[in-house]
Parts: structure tokens; sequence; C-alpha cells
């Protein structure tokens, strides 16, 4: 049998990967810094699940947390509307799919429009 700390007093829970306390734990920063994307970018139109509100989603974009962050700040200032960051997939308020298009075809990437 292999005897592994679980808990201890002075440092508190401790990560079952690295075995460093959570509020040090490296594994888990590392893999929130990992780009989720897969590098093919895709601009859709969603309504369904929201009340009959429109958003856009933008999905794909291989960034890291901060950059998608920034990235989606600057894309709901472009269409002046609102919006989040949630999972990887950035939200933004309303159909604003053309102008979200252009904007990221300025600034480098390929998307393509997808869904109806």
């Amino acid at each position: 049998m292999s005897s592994r700390l679980v808990y201890s007093t002075e440092a508190g829970r401790l990560c079952p990967d690295c075995g460093k306390p959570l509020a040090a734990c490296v594994c888990k920063a590392a893999a929130r810094s990992k780009p989720q994307g897969d590098g093919n970018v895709k601009v859709a139109r969603e309504s369904k699940g929201r009340g009959g509100k429109t958003v856009t989603l933008v999905r794909g974009l291989a960034l890291d947390a901060v950059a998608l962050a920034a990235l989606g700040k600057q894309l709901r200032s472009a269409c002046g509307s609102g919006g989040t960051v949630k999972d990887g997939v950035i939200e933004i308020q309303g159909d604003h799919c053309d102008l979200v298009i252009e904007n990221l075809k300025k600034l480098g990437h390929n998307p393509k429009r997808t869904g109806g």
C-alpha cells in the first residue's frame, strides 16, 4: 500500500496531482494557461436556450485565457454590445456575425461562419 499525504494542518488541502497545497498548485495553473481552441475559428449566431435573445458566438480561438478575454473586450467594444467569455467561447450580445468576422480578419485570424 502506498501512503500519500492528503491533508496537512500546516498547508490545508493538497493537490492530488502535484502534491502541493491547493493555493500553490502548479498543475492547475498550467492547465488554465493552455489554449483551448483548435485554431479553426467559427462564428455562429445562436438564440436557443436564451429566452429568444440572440448572441454571436466565437469558438476555436487558440489563445490563452488572458488573450481571449482581451480579444473578447475588443470585439464587444467594436460591436457596441455586451457579452462575456465562458469556457473558451466569446459570447457577444446581439447578431453581429458579419462585424465580428470582419474584425477577426483584420487581426489575422481566418474565421468561418457556421450555422444559419
